[in-house]
């Protein structure tokens, strides 16, 4: 496309592209504030991401994680007009606000589950299914819910609300609305609701439940993403039967146009418009048997023809899309049950700040010439003697110490035995003590004399020599052995 001169809003920024990444399953909220400096992605991984292009180098790193909702999808985001807070829609029945950093200012109240009707109830019941911040009223935020209602909130009460809507529907029963938003001006509320059928509300003083435009199967499958045009002529409904609808706000019997082929399998996915609105884009979801990766399709919103495909992703579908007016550049999350990121596409000549800020900071490689200074740190636990492993020096020392490690030869026992060994001391078994004491065992060793002992069996050797004896019979001479003299000792 041509640039008409209008900034270049009518050439797509596609030349470059960045990957914000972190997310381990599809991104299924985005939400950048006016400045264009911070984005906000939320997940089916339950959690929160923070971007910050001023604080980013190009490895592009979130600053903060947070989890609004344990085991709960984070369905949507939005900033407030000032940009100092954040409304955050989950899986739960209860929207959450924080402020710039991510740190919670608050939750609305939930409502209770066991009233029938809607209007008395303090606030959602079920699951949310969107949430918008009101463009112009810094007090005001919109949700929607699996429960039927649409509701208006003050950011100042969480414990009150300020309105609740209930869609005019054929027969009284509980079907949800899956989609909701506001008109740029805040004056007006659309709704998409579960069983096909598109409504608006002016908020206008002593205004109820009743739609002002009401109208009945627009889609046949659940409507995932409505949005107004900044004029408040045209309405686009993206919806999972596959088709993305433009409807001019003052015919809203049959739609301008029905672009088709555009699958859709995520219920967050949205459509929106270029900085000057004259391009609609929408992204599309992966088929199992389809040849075409998660795409980004641009239509021009005055021939009503499509202008352009982006692949994205080969594999992951692309969820949301947003064109930020401020730094002219195109976000789109992507992802699958395994992982999910938010992908920025921008051109250097067209696209100001944004992803620009951070690619420009490539980490620094460090140079020869570089000196660091370390510091000396005492930190007392990291001494050997803190250690959980003891050096190896004192390990040495150890195994020389441990008989078993060490190979040590036993020593002899004295004393009570221990370690499965018999002691030498007198009775040092109670067996023996006890057989002993009965008289069973003599110890006569203790007051012999061995040279007796051994002189006992000397007669008996002599006569039937065994062993060795026999062989030296003949040449041996007689031994003789000397006297004893213990009676001489004993005088």
């Amino acid at each position: 496309m041509e640039d008409d001169g209008d900034g270049g809003f009518n050439r797509i920024p596609l030349s470059n592209e960045i990957v914000l990444r972190g997310h381990t399953k599809v991104v299924s909220a985005l939400a950048v504030d006016h400045t264009g400096s911070r984005v906000l992605s939320g997940s089916y991984d339950y959690t929160v991401r923070m971007y910050d292009f001023q604080g980013m180098n190009s490895k592009l790193q979130s600053f903060r994680q947070l989890e609004p909702f344990e085991g709960h999808q984070v369905r949507s985001l939005s900033w407030s007009p000032t940009s100092d807070r954040f409304l955050c829609v989950t899986g739960s029945a209860q929207a959450k606000i924080y402020d710039r950093d991510g740190l919670t200012l608050g939750e609305f109240v939930k409502g209770d589950m066991y009233i029938r009707d809607l209007k008395n109830t303090k606030g959602h019941i079920s699951g949310l299914t969107g949430g918008e911040w009101n463009p112009k009223s810094k007090e005001t935020i919109l949700t929607s819910s699996e429960d039927g209602s649409i509701r208006l909130w003050d950011v100042s009460d969480f414990k009150s609300q300020k309105q609740v809507i209930k869609p005019k529907l054929v027969r009284p029963m509980r079907i949800p609305v899956t989609s909701c938003a506001w008109d740029h001006e805040g004056k007006r509320i659309v709704g998409g609701i579960g069983d096909g059928s598109i409504q608006l509300w002016t908020v206008k003083t002593g205004w109820g439940s009743r739609p002002d435009i009401h109208v009945e199967k627009t889609h046949t499958e659940d409507i995932t993403g409505v949005k107004f045009s900044t004029d408040g002529q045209i309405l686009l409904s993206r919806s999972m039967d596959s088709t993305l609808k433009i409807w001019d706000l003052r015919r809203m019997k049959t739609p301008l146009k029905v672009f088709e082929d555009l699958p859709n399998h995520y219920a967050e996915t949205n459509a929106a418009f270029s900085p000057d609105e004259q391009l609609i884009l929408t992204g599309t979801s992966i088929e199992k048997d389809g040849d075409n990766g998660g795409l980004l399709c641009f239509f021009d919103r005055k021939k009503l023809e499509l202008v352009s495909r982006v692949g994205i992703s080969p594999h992951y579908s692309v969820i949301r899309c947003l064109w930020h007016p401020r730094i002219n550049q195109v976000f789109a999350t992507v992802g699958d049950k395994k992982e999910g990121g938010t992908h920025i596409l921008y051109d250097p000549s067209i696209s100001q700040r944004g992803a620009l800020v951070c690619v420009g900071r490539a980490p620094r490689k460090k140079s020869v010439d570089d000196l660091e200074v370390q510091p000396v740190i005492h930190n007392p636990h990291a001494l050997p003697l803190f250690r959980d492993q003891p050096s190896r020096k004192r390990q040495r020392e150890k195994i020389l110490k441990d008989p078993l490690k060490s190979h040590k030869p036993e020593a002899p026992v004295n004393g009570p035995g221990y370690g499965g060994r018999v002691g030498t001391s007198k009775g040092s078994l109670l067996t023996q003590y006890l057989l002993k004491e009965g008289g069973l065992i003599k110890e006569t060793w203790m007051d012999e004399d061995p040279r007796e002992a051994i002189l006992k069996y000397a007669d008996a050797a002599e006569k039937d020599p065994k062993f060795i004896a026999p062989a030296y019979s003949q040449t041996q001479p007689k031994p003789v052995f000397a006297e004893s003299d213990s009676d001489n000792e004993e005088k």
